[in-house]
């Protein structure tokens, strides 16, 4: 409204020339729109395309290649960091990724995926069977700083020490109850068979457990679970107990590993343990806290999902078919 009235005022007084627009205060524009979109292009290419040296841009030398490029006489680094951050490029990142190649991975996948949703053999489960999901964290050291971790102050992060000493490291074992929220963990020394088959025994002879009529264990193609010796194992000392093994490079569907998560931001991260012994009681003492308030995991990706994704990836590898024959010939 007050825009309206200023501009009903300026007309009124002297006429539809004084609609135009004003002299603005600050320096008029240094760069064109066709110069900024041109290096916002620059940012969103690898470097090795434009034969630059380089793994990955960062501002200096993005302004650096758009002044050897002519594209510009002169720029400075915070100029091309104010454009970019406007458009959320970050050309200084990047995500790892893997390819999926190996043939049986949907049935094996969609296996997975139906036990979270209670599903076994496109039938559901029962009330007495039960889903756990179970891995090792492997190689937690405890790591005493050489000078005590301070507390935070106002625009101070969290001091901790750079240099410590080793307290060597142990092996955290963990079962995670899908569809009970809930945690069975113990330490070892070392993870292997005679550990992972020790926290089996934990859980198994506990209740609702011990006499349910199956208990599915989802677990990774880890050295201590592998293969078809690791589950007639597990069925000959539990016979209700049913392993059932993720694709090759997809722990990802292992729901034990947000666990693993969690543990790291909240438990090790910073490690300032004074033994090995310090870090098996807080590790011990977060599951309990953990189990207190847990909620299941908000899992939402689907067999659907899985079709989509792996129909995505069919069409990149149907687009890309050359570069991968050229790499693999290579």
């Amino acid at each position: 409204m007050d825009t309206v009235r200023t501009w009903r005022g300026r007309f009124a007084a002297l006429g539809l020339s004084q609609l135009a627009d004003r002299k603005r205060p600050g320096r008029p524009p240094i760069f064109t729109p066709i110069q900024v979109a041109q290096i916002k292009a620059l940012a969103c290419q690898l470097p090795a395309e434009t034969g630059t040296p380089l793994s990955h841009w960062s501002c200096p030398e993005l302004a650096r290649e758009a002044m050897s490029r002519g594209i510009t006489a002169f720029m400075s680094t915070s100029t091309v960091r104010r454009w970019i951050v406007r458009d959320a490029i970050k050309p200084w990142q990047y995500r790892s990724w893997i390819f999926i190649s190996a043939p049986d991975f949907r049935p094996k996948a969609a296996r997975v995926l139906d036990l979270y949703a209670r599903i076994w053999d496109r039938e559901p489960l029962g009330a007495d069977e039960y889903v756990i999901s179970a891995d090792e964290k492997t190689s937690i050291q405890a790591r005493c700083r050489c000078h005590p971790t301070l507390a935070l102050g106002q625009a101070r992060a969290m001091p901790v020490n750079h240099t410590y000493g080793r307290g060597g490291a142990l092996a955290y074992l963990a079962a995670y109850g899908v569809h009970a929220a809930k945690v069975f963990g113990r330490t070892e020394p070392r993870t292997g068979i005679d550990a992972f088959m020790t926290l089996v025994t934990q859980i198994m002879i506990q209740q609702p457990y011990a006499n349910a009529k199956r208990v599915f264990w989802v677990v990774d193609k880890g050295s201590s679970h592998r293969g078809k010796k690791a589950a007639d194992r597990l069925a000959a000392a539990f016979p209700n107990a049913v392993l059932v093994h993720t694709p090759v490079h997809a722990s990802w569907l292992n729901q034990v590993e947000i666990f693993f998560s969690v543990v790291q931001r909240k438990v090790v991260s910073p490690n300032d343990h004074t033994d090995l012994a310090q870090v098996a009681d807080r590790l011990r003492a977060f599951e309990d806290r953990y189990n207190a308030t847990a909620q299941l995991f908000q899992w939402k990706f689907t067999t659907s999902d899985l079709d989509d994704l792996l129909a995505g990836l069919d069409r990149h590898a149907a687009d890309h078919q050359e570069e991968f024959s050229a790499s693999l010939a290579a």
